[in-house]
């Protein structure tokens, strides 16, 4: 069914890293922020083993099950299922980021690219529209430990070619990506929330159909 609300497309941009890592992505603007968090362990290709945050403004959204404000000065954490993204992202143009894996720092640029009317007949569920490149396999060492990677991986004289191969386990082909494949395990995400088994779930049989 069409959606009655308006849709946000988001350009997401891994920091740091070149060349880009990007996904478009059209979100209901009625989602919760824990429901795109599913949407964007999904999209990118992470597989949501580690911490995240929102950062809105300077306001920081999580999953206060897991993360919270430990010390009396460190920043508030809000639970990020009580918002939804069109009440704290306002309008085109607006910017926030999302964290995943604070060892890595695997920092993603958010940006609103356009808000699509409510009678625009776009199906309420995630869709990804564009976007380019394959997520860096999780643990690798944020963006220098990537490049490092991809170094060892494309030169087989290199001391540590061997090795990276054994540990990234499968052929790894870091300018791939397919939007058909993407938005297939997208749709598998239920609405309007995904529980952390859920999304386990489809993170699963994404990698294994892989």
């Amino acid at each position: 069914m069409p959606s009655r609300i308006p849709m946000l497309q988001i350009e997401v941009t891994l920091y740091r890293v070149r060349p880009e890592i990007w996904r478009r992505l059209l979100v209901p603007a009625n989602a919760r922020l824990d429901w795109l968090h599913a949407v964007l362990q999904v999209a990118m290709g992470w597989n949501n083993s580690h911490l995240h945050r929102f950062n809105v403004n300077g306001r920081l959204y999580s999953n206060t099950q897991y993360h919270f404000a430990e010390y009396e000065d460190d920043p508030v954490i809000l639970e990020e299922a009580d918002f939804k993204l069109g009440d704290v992202v306002y309008g085109e143009g607006a910017i926030f980021s999302y964290e995943y894996d604070f060892g890595d720092d695997w920092q993603h640029q958010m940006v609103v690219d356009r808000v699509l009317p409510p009678d625009s007949g776009v199906p309420r569920a995630a869709l990804c529209t564009d976007g380019q490149r394959a997520c860096p396999p999780e643990d690798c060492g944020g963006s220098w430990g990537y490049e490092e990677l991809l170094s060892a991986l494309r030169n087989r004289r290199h001391p540590e070619h061997a090795r990276m191969r054994q540990w990234v386990g499968r052929e790894f082909d870091a300018e791939a990506f397919d939007i058909a494949y993407t938005n297939l395990w997208l749709r598998k995400l239920p609405w309007p929330h995904v529980s952390v088994p859920q999304l386990g779930r489809v993170l699963t049989g994404r990698d294994k159909a892989s």
